[in-house]
């Protein structure tokens, strides 16, 4: 009779914690409503829904097949990289969440980011963006852009010269990551030996994968690979930092010629300077962002511009005039760049269609109500650049290329959304830019080209990328203004 009694009490106690478990996950003690949807498995939640259909090619598959779901609501929770998450869609979500930073929410990263920067862990995500939000203005603000243009295009041809000119045929997205991070070595750390750049390139695809991705720290899994893929890099860099250092006291380089000699020679707020670690970490980022996502964008423009030939004619028609413009030798300069506008409307509407960044996390700092739904303090937030540059809504058929979106005033406030939005918009968004009108200039000058899978497939892990690297057939113009 007491074994039964203790049962009994174990039983309702079990219960009665169970029961607070609840009221406390779904506020319902309290009278809060939680978005509509549901968590999936336990720990797993729905994170191989979200991340398969990317691997699939259909990201945006995960965000509308759940809006449909729950329309008019344009918000639902799920659960995914072990983490609780309302997914916010539409420009009425974007702009919330642009408009709260460091207010209601905050940028988040998933725990991988921990592991593949380790020296992340010292400070939180918000004092980190801080600190690298006050070293690139010197570096990403107009006057120190236009000083870029001409070593840009001057790797560009290099670039043509090396990968693509004398070529049949060529894989487009792996030469595409060969520009864009030879361009990023030579701005950010003043490396332009492509032997030296090669050295450490190749293992920014498995970081780019493991920053994203399922933490299970197991060989084989994209996130063992991301780690092991940041240590390579990191040891190269530190390297480098040495070595910088060394020259820097030797005066054998410039304390203004790039961002590596600042952050060596930047103190903050409180006098002192980063180690080597933060540094390294720092440039590491600086390098998956500063190529990554423009060597997508390149690729896509390529693609496009094969399936569309009356747009190519158009991008042609217009860098053919800046080319034949310029002498001998001569290099694309700022007012150039500033007449490219139909090339630019171009790359946009290739990035609404394949965004680079398909969206990001946030962090609420406390809990808050949105749309009508309570979004307790913790969970994490995540916006979708599908769920309004694929929505009818925003963009009319949706679907169909149309550069002419981007004339006049463009796109309606917080619908295109390619670099993010608010105080933490891509601060190299100018940048990339350039890059990517730099590479049209140069390969539509010189080639007219045809894919030869037609119906290749899309990848999406994190970035679009063809599922066979985009190969092509060249078709070389008779002359080629030596611009």
């Amino acid at each position: 009779m007491e074994l039964f009694f203790i049962c009994g009490m174990v039983l309702f106690i079990f219960l009665s914690l169970i029961s607070l478990f609840v009221l406390h996950n779904h506020r319902s003690a309290r009278g809060y409503t939680l978005p509509p949807g549901k968590m999936g498995l336990p720990i797993i939640g729905e994170s191989y829904d979200f991340l398969s259909t990317g691997w699939k090619g259909h990201p945006e598959k995960f965000i509308f097949s759940r809006l449909a779901k729950y329309e008019p609501n344009q918000i639902f929770k799920t659960s995914i990289l072990g983490e609780k998450v309302g997914v916010m869609c539409g420009a009425a979500c974007n702009k919330f969440l642009f408009s709260n930073e460091n207010k209601l929410v905050e940028a988040w990263w998933p725990s991988s980011v921990n592991k593949i920067f380790p020296s992340s862990t010292q400070t939180d995500s918000k004092e980190e963006a801080k600190k690298m939000r006050r070293l690139l203005p010197t570096f990403f603000k107009p006057e120190a852009l236009q000083r870029y243009i001409p070593i840009m295009d001057k790797i560009a041809i290099r670039h043509m010269e090396d990968g693509w000119e004398g070529k049949d045929k060529v894989e487009v997205f792996p030469l595409a990551k060969r520009y864009t991070f030879w361009l990023a070595c030579r701005i950010f750390l003043s490396i332009e030996d492509p032997v030296h750049v090669a050295k450490f390139a190749d293992p920014f695809n498995d970081i780019a994968s493991g920053i994203i991705s399922v933490p299970i720290d197991l060989p084989g899994t994209p996130f063992n690979r991301g780690i092991k893929a940041s240590n390579v890099v990191r040891r190269e860099l530190r390297a480098i930092i040495k070595q910088r250092k060394m020259d820097l006291a030797d005066n054998k380089a410039s304390p203004t010629q790039d961002i590596l000699s600042h952050m060596l020679l930047t103190p903050d707020e409180d006098g002192r300077f980063m180690n080597e670690l933060d540094i390294a970490d720092k440039i590491l980022g600086l390098l998956i962002g500063g190529h990554d996502t423009a060597s997508a964008a390149c690729t896509f423009v390529v693609k496009f511009l094969a399936e569309l030939p009356h747009i190519y004619d158009a991008v042609y028609k217009e860098q053919m005039e800046i080319a034949k413009s310029k002498a001998p030798g001569e290099h694309l300069t700022w007012e150039d760049i500033q007449k490219m506008k139909y090339s630019w409307n171009v790359a946009c509407e290739v990035m609404r269609l394949a965004p680079p960044l398909q969206g990001a996390f946030r962090e609420a700092l406390s809990d808050f109500m949105y749309a009508g739904f309570q979004i307790p303090k913790g969970w994490k937030l995540y916006w979708s650049a599908n769920s309004t540059h694929r929505n009818p809504k925003c963009f009319p058929e949706p679907e169909k290329f149309d550069p002419t979106r981007f004339d006049g005033s463009g796109p309606a406030p917080y619908t295109f959304v390619p670099f993010g939005g608010g105080p933490r918009m891509c601060p190299g968004k100018e940048y990339a830019r350039l890059e990517i009108l730099v590479f049209m200039h140069n390969i539509v000058k010189r080639f007219k080209w045809e894919k030869l899978i037609p119906d290749e497939g899309i990848v999406v892990n994190p970035m679009p990328t063809p599922a066979k690297g985009l190969p092509i057939r060249l078709h070389p113009h008779l002359q080629s203004p030596a611009a």
